[in-house]
Parts: structure tokens; sequence; C-alpha cells
């Protein structure tokens, strides 16, 4: 596919750029060839000090900004420190977006998550449900602090016509993922169980709660494609669901993990761990309209990517 003529003459900062979708998302620009891509690293601008923000702004003099610098984890992390993924998390969005606005940035894309909508939203969650409820209390302070975003662009648009738009990605994973157990999400936490207890010869490996819950899951590479897109193709002030449309259970995805990994032993369900929330799927037909983006990658084809990769990258030792 040639590079679209958009990008050939703007300068994009990816905030998160060195990370897991971050990473990704840089890959795919490069393919488009734009004028420059800035990847600052959190050594050198913490953006969560609002002066840090102000100097990355005026060394990159982006046209475009793509937000995806966050604080994340699993629903342990959530649980262990929801004071620091609320304060970081809002304090990173919201002083870049002023920053950007203040330095005349031409589009900010904020990329959300699907944690911020209320925990009991009917299946699949459509957009116009965003405010009907409150999020999953197990990953509430992170759902919020990316939703409060929303508000933040549909106000700096109605006050300073300011072009920032909102995406509300879906569970992602894939190569490059973090597999720390302490931290990590429910994929790249069960590859490793799985492949160290085979490793091991060990009997089972014990999953989180009930098995009983659904999510839905977009592979890294999709999921950057579509961020890709928006930026270029997308304009409306309403938030934009991102994913594969696809509902699973934690039991059936732990069954594929299982086999992705070749494990022979059992998995065993721990109903003492939390289930997090009962039911998530996207509606993502308005994606589909504005963007023509559909999900290219299978489940079993992504996991068994991942797995791979994280055996070719150190996996098992």
């Amino acid at each position: 596919m040639s590079p679209s003529p958009y990008w050939s003459a703007r300068r994009v900062l990816v905030t998160g750029g060195a990370g897991f979708l971050g990473s990704a998302v840089v890959e795919r620009l490069r393919a488009e060839s734009p004028a420059a891509i800035a990847v600052p690293r959190s050594r050198d601008y913490d953006l969560v000090d609002g002066h840090a923000a102000q100097r990355l702004l005026r060394d990159t003099r982006p046209d475009i900004v793509i937000h995806l610098a966050a604080v994340v984890g699993g629903i342990g992390a959530n649980q262990k420190r929801p004071a620091e993924f609320f304060y970081q998390n809002l304090m990173m969005g919201t002083q870049l977006m002023e920053q950007a606005r203040l330095h005349g940035v031409e589009k900010f894309v904020a990329v959300g998550t699907v944690c911020s909508y209320p925990k009991h939203t009917p299946v699949p969650f459509r957009e116009s449900d965003l405010w009907s409820g409150y999020p999953e209390e197990t990953n509430a302070s992170y759902g919020l602090a990316k939703k409060m975003l929303i508000v933040q662009a549909q106000a700096y648009r109605a006050q300073w016509g300011f072009n920032a738009i909102n995406l509300l990605l879906t569970n992602l994973y894939g190569p490059r993922d973090s597999f720390d157990l302490e931290s990590s999400h429910v994929i790249p936490a069960l590859i490793r169980k799985c492949l160290e207890a085979e490793s091991r010869g060990e009997p089972t490996v014990t999953c989180w709660g009930t098995g009983a819950p659904t999510r839905e899951f977009l592979y890294v590479d999709d999921g950057a494609d579509a961020i890709v897109l928006a930026a270029e193709r997308h304009g409306d002030v309403e938030p934009l669901n991102i994913g594969s449309g696809e509902e699973v259970s934690m039991l059936d995805l732990a069954e594929m993990i299982r086999k992705a990994t070749g494990f022979r032993g059992q998995l065993v369900w721990d109903p003492s761990r939390p289930d997090g929330q009962p039911r998530r799927s996207l509606d993502v037909s308005r994606a589909r309209h504005a963007l023509g983006f559909v999900a290219r990658t299978p489940m079993i084809v992504g996991l068994q990517r991942t797995v791979q990769w994280y055996l070719e990258h150190g996996g098992l030792g």
C-alpha cells in the first residue's frame, strides 16, 4: 500500500512511542513517510510535569500529536496503585493537550480505553452509553482519568475550535507486550504462566476469577492501523470505539492460550480473585464507517505470534 499524501508534510509526535502500542504505531507511521516522527523518552520529558510537556512541544514542533503515554496494568496493578493510575494518566493527558493547543498543533489524537465504560454497559458497548454509569471498580481510576480527556477535547473544540479526537481502544495484545506477572494484562500473564508450567512439568496453571466474564481483544498491529487511519481521517468530536467486535469468554481465551503455548496440564480457576467487568465487547460500526477499519488478525494467529515473540526474546530463559 502506497503512503498517503496526507502525511508527507506533517511532523508527528508520538508520546509513549517506545512502548507496546506506541512502537507499533511508530512502525506503521514510518510506512507513511511523514516529514518527521518524534518519540520522546520519559527520562527526558516527564509529562506529569507541565513544564516538561511545554518543553516537549517547543522542541519537537509537531503538526499532529498522538498521545499514547500511559501508566497501565492488569487488575492486580490497578488495585495496588489506583492513585498513581489516576493522577499520572490525568496529568499527562490534560497538560499535553493544553500545550498542544498553545503551540498551534493541527490535531491531537487522545487514545483512551474501554475501561472508561460503565460497569454494566449493555453489550455491545456503544459510544452513546459512555456516560450512563460508573466504571468497573477495579480499573475505575484509570478509566476515569482517560475519560477526562474526552471532556477536555470537547471543551477545547467548543471554545477554541481545537481539533482533538478520542479513540476508545479495547484490550490489546501482541508482541512487545509486558510479561511481568506483577503488572501485565491477562494474555501475556497466561502465556508466561503456561510456558513456564510446561517447562517445569507442572500439572496445573491457576487463572484469576471464575472464567465467566467476557472480553474483546485486538491485535496490536491492527490497533496501530486504526490509530493512524483515525489521525488522518477522523474529525468528529464524539469518541470512537476501536476493536475487533468479537467477544470471547475468559474460559475460552485461557483454553486458546493453553493450546497456543503447548501446555499439556489443566487450567484451574481461583474464584477468590476478582473477575472484573462482567462483559466487554464494543460496537465498532462507527469506526468501520468513518475509517474503513476492520480488524484483520484472527485471535489464534495473534496469540501464536505473541507466543513466538516471547520465546524469541528471552521467554523461559
